[in-house]
């Protein structure tokens, strides 16, 4: 059986469960080795979100890993020299890979893995940057030569959809180096399929006294600039809309004050701290409509996407957002609009609550969609890729 080496800095909710489901299938052999260190596994201060935070699901059943040694005097994903592995490389030969996938170049060690593993065995990359944050020509032309370099170390990149693929194609990769690996979530699991699911998205509603036929808005993310909770906020309240809409927005993070001051006491507002993993699926459940309205820079994808349109929903996004080219077609399940236009949100919003019948064909179309985004389709992309490569 292959054997896939994973390098990654630490579990997270997106990845564990295609872990899981690779080692599951049992038709590649893997090994993940995390580069942080066991001391990921402490609680930790999210600034993001303000808070702690501990997932409440699984992120290290299901499949082998190995966490590195880390000597890092900063250890974290935030700098290059805070993923420091000085036996990284013979860790890794001692699993006797036929292929590497390295999750992200920006860490020392990361980068240490492309360079020795070129022209030895395959060498996979994933990483989901775009172009879509705008930079001075100088500090643009300054980086593509660097990316050129970095890339040049590396066989082949799962790229996760368009604007991913612009990206890739500006550091002078070839198109037969790019392969589709979209990003996915566990699609089943925001379903909401089961009783005890709808009737706690059913409890959400009734602990905000909205009605079981009022429409909802929904956001659910870090209260932060880069995401601009602010501006749909700003938008919902000028909107023209009936004592039926409702916005929901799920989160905390350094402008929930701020937000909580200006629009808390706005009407059909309503504001709930951040919910963990094993209630997302209800989150979205008691909601008709997903907005992420992010202005950057760095909102590379935005998966809480993916999730919203597993549930059945029509989405709404900005033009910022990496998965909007690939995920929304306008007026078909949702709509994209210019980030930062509060104008145009606002008649985005006053749209769709007009929109009748045609929003509940949305959400059809949402979840139809989303179905070729699954963990299985990329758990199989994978499989042939390391199958086919390494033969």
């Amino acid at each position: 059986m292959k054997r896939l080496a994973i390098i990654t800095t630490h579990p997270i909710q997106y990845n564990a469960p295609l872990f899981e489901l690779l080692s599951k299938r049992n038709k590649i052999d893997i090994k993940v080795f995390y580069t942080w260190g066991e001391t990921v596994l402490k609680q930790k201060y999210d600034p993001g979100f303000g808070k702690v935070i501990k997932w409440d699901i699984p992120l290290l059943e299901g499949y082998e890993y190995e966490f590195l040694a880390n000597i890092s005097a900063d250890k974290g994903s935030h700098h290059f020299k805070g993923i420091d592995n000085p036996d990284i490389i013979e860790r890794i030969n001692n699993y006797h890979p036929d292929a590497v996938l390295v999750y992200g170049w920006s860490f020392k060690s990361h980068l240490k893995v492309l360079r020795y593993y070129k022209n030895k065995i395959p060498v996979l990359f994933r990483g989901d940057s775009t172009l879509l944050d705008k930079k001075s020509w100088i500090l643009s032309l300054k980086r593509n030569l660097f990316l050129r370099w970095v890339y040049r170390h590396i066989d082949f990149v799962l790229y996760v959809g368009k604007n991913n693929y612009d990206y890739f194609r500006k550091a002078a990769l070839s198109k037969g180096q790019l392969i589709f690996a979209p990003h996915a979530v566990d699609n089943q699991r925001f379903e909401c399929a089961s009783d005890s699911c709808k009737k706690k998205a059913t409890g959400f509603r009734e602990k905000l006294n909205i009605a079981p036929s009022h429409l909802v808005f929904l956001f659910a993310g870090k209260l932060e600039p880069k995401k601009d909770p602010e501006l749909l906020l700003k938008a919902f309240a000028q909107a023209n809309l009936t004592e039926s809409v409702h916005l929901v927005i799920v989160g905390n993070g350094e402008l929930e004050n701020k937000l909580k001051e200006d629009f808390g006491k706005g009407k059909n507002i309503h504001f709930l701290d951040f919910q963990n993993q094993t209630d997302m699926p209800a989150i979205y459940e008691m909601s008709d409509v997903f907005i992420l309205p992010s202005k950057g820079p760095g909102e590379t994808w935005g998966l809480s996407v993916n999730e919203a349109m597993a549930n059945g929903k029509a989405v709404i996004v900005s033009d910022k957002c990496g998965c909007a080219i690939d995920l929304v077609e306008n007026e078909m399940n949702g709509y994209i609009f210019q980030a930062d236009n509060l104008k145009q949100l606002k008649n985005t919003l006053e749209q769709i609550c007009a929109s009748g019948e045609t929003l509940v064909k949305m959400r059809m179309l949402s979840k139809d969609k989303i179905r070729m985004y699954s963990l299985n389709n990329l758990a199989g992309l994978v499989e042939r890729i390391v199958m086919d490569i390494s033969k």
